[in-house]
């Protein structure tokens, strides 16, 4: 079956997790078990010689929650993510909570993230290839734009350090996310339109 057929099986603004039956209790799941998984990625967490910030899973599980949850339920997701970190569960990068760390700024930007690749799942761009590896580059960068400058107001760093600690190591690793989740998502949506 096209992904073109796929897609045509679901009602325009849908995101993945529409197609499970609609409840309040689905939603509280959804939104608890995307907090989870990205709790459960950040603890895949790679040191960076030189920066604060490990190369991690989290990011990756933030956007994708969000693409398959939506904006409001992805954001709701990682809002939960963020305040259990906060009052001191242990599921920041590498086992860390609390709001005081240096890349706190890119919890902050996983949780905005979340809701824009959300609203673009919503327009549809999770189901083609290159428009699923836009969203997420965007929903990368807006992690950036929050986290570098939050690391560099914490460390005190200049915006040429903050981009070589918070920025720069991570652009390789990016790149491959957005790729696998070129693949992911557009499979996922081919895989629901069979059932």
């Amino acid at each position: 079956m096209s992904t073109a057929t796929a897609t045509s099986l679901a009602r325009p603004g849908q995101v993945l997790a529409d197609l499970l039956p609609a409840s309040r209790v689905r939603d509280i799941a959804l939104v608890a078990g995307g907090a989870a998984l990205t709790g459960l990625a950040a603890q895949i967490a790679v040191p960076v010689p030189g920066s604060p910030v490990p190369v991690t899973g989290q990011t990756f599980a933030a956007l994708l929650v969000g693409t398959a949850l939506g904006a409001g339920r992805g954001f709701l997701s990682l809002a939960l993510y963020a305040l259990a970190g906060i009052a001191g569960v242990p599921w920041f990068a590498e086992g860390a909570s609390g709001a005081g760390m240096p890349s706190f700024g890119y919890v902050l930007g996983m949780l905005l993230a979340a809701t824009v690749v959300g609203a673009l799942a919503r327009r549809g761009a999770d189901r083609s290839p290159w428009r699923m590896a836009g969203a997420m580059l965007l929903g990368e960068a807006v992690i950036y734009a929050v986290g570098v400058p939050y690391l560099a107001l914490s460390l005190d760093l200049s915006a040429s350090a903050a981009i070589a600690a918070g920025l720069t190591p991570f652009l390789i690793g990016d790149v491959l996310k957005a790729a696998l989740a070129m693949g992911a998502l557009p499979a996922a949506w081919k895989l629901a339109g069979k059932r």
